[in-house]
């Protein structure tokens, strides 16, 4: 992000398109400028859906807006496949 003054929102969007074959083997942080890092979603062995497509709303009022935010996904399962098709912030 560049051009934006002070803070980051308390009410950040983060929308994630991720696909997946099994998404509860996926764990999604936001990771701010200065590498803090902001659970968006947890691993879960229960849910066996494909893809996460979701909205995710972030205090981040404490981190500057500027600068260079990452989505940080893992896959903690062996087998399932999956990829980023997009990923959009909304200050």
């Amino acid at each position: 992000m560049s051009g934006i003054s002070g803070n980051a929102p308390s009410t950040l969007k983060v929308d994630v398109d991720i696909k997946h074959t099994w998404r509860g083997d996926v764990v999604i942080d936001l990771i701010a400028p200065d590498g803090s890092a902001y659970r968006l979603k947890n691993s879960s062995s229960n849910d066996s859906a494909d893809n996460v497509i979701a909205t995710y709303t972030v205090n981040a009022s404490t981190e500057v807006a500027n600068g260079t935010w990452k989505l940080k996904v893992q896959d903690i399962a062996r087998y399932d496949t999956g990829y980023i098709d997009s990923v959009k912030l909304t200050f």
